[in-house]
């Protein structure tokens, strides 16, 4: 059976303890983590440094049977110390984190390569793979540039993350993540959103962190993604939705969003007979 995990950014208001029973009332069997934030104003729980909440967090998984699929999140900076970033994959490795997310925010590519496969050695230490996130405002915004800046990096554990917001976002081809070796994507994150995109990067920037839509309620070409990726791999799903966790609760989010998921991932499990495909938008 296909994995699937809350990832933080749905549910970012709750604390990894909290995240985790959340996560295990609606349905999902993983979560992901945020232990570095990403922006002033965004939360992210640095269980490295916090070791009663790291114990709090390895007792609620002990007592849901929620795994911890990966942790982020690292930016990939001009001045980024990667050896300082030792204690959040020992952290990770502690929670059992088969990956870690890093960013692409340093222009000058070969250096970001280069420390790309420096963080990809020491996940190895922990037996954590690290992915490099595409963003469309970022030097790397595509699957196309994040390919080729892990290929450089050449580390049997580095791969990509696929987000298909950002990857619809980025303009680029199906045939583009066809042509990416299957052993660098390791997993997606899956979320929906209106077809038409935002005109500039503030509009990016505000949907991608701020208002999605649950998978199939919008526009995107999931289907089409989810056939290009290798079959099977763990999904995320990413869906912050700011206005509905206000009015609602971080739990009803969650719920609709891993209804939604399950409406779209249940045709495509290899077990079903016959060549049905997903519906990817809500009938009318």
């Amino acid at each position: 059976m296909r994995t699937v995990a809350l990832a933080h950014l749905t549910t970012l208001a709750l604390d990894p303890p909290a995240m985790l029973r959340l996560a295990a009332r609606t349905g999902y069997d993983a979560v992901g983590l945020r232990l570095i934030r990403v922006t002033p104003d965004s939360p992210g729980y640095p269980l490295m440094d916090d070791p009663a909440l790291l114990r709090a967090t390895r007792a609620a998984m002990r007592e849901t049977g929620v795994a911890v699929h990966d942790i982020e999140f690292v930016r990939l900076t001009p001045e980024t110390e990667v050896a300082a970033l030792e204690p959040f994959l020992a952290a990770g490795a502690e929670l059992g984190a088969r990956q870690a997310i890093a960013a692409p925010y340093d222009p000058d590519l070969g250096r970001l390569a280069d420390r790309f496969g420096a963080l990809c050695d020491l996940g190895a230490r922990y037996g954590i793979g690290v992915v490099l996130e595409f963003f469309p405002w970022t030097v790397v915004p595509g699957p196309a540039e994040a390919a080729a800046v892990v290929a450089a990096a050449g580390r049997d554990n580095g791969g990509i993350l696929v987000d298909t917001l950002h990857f619809d976002r980025s303009g680029a081809t199906l045939d583009t993540l066809r042509a990416i070796p299957p052993t660098r994507l390791p997993f997606l994150h899956l979320c929906d959103a209106p077809a038409a995109r935002p005109a500039d990067t503030e509009g990016l920037l505000h949907q991608a962190r701020a208002e999605r839509l649950p998978p199939g309620e919008g526009g995107l070409d999931l289907a089409g993604v989810l056939a290009a990726m290798p079959a099977g791999i763990p999904v995320s799903l990413e869906v912050p939705m700011t206005a509905l966790t206000r009015e609602a609760g971080p739990e009803a989010v969650a719920r609709r969003v891993r209804e939604a998921a399950r409406r779209v991932l249940e045709p495509l499990r290899p077990d079903r007979a016959g060549p049905e495909r997903p519906r990817l938008r809500p009938a009318t």
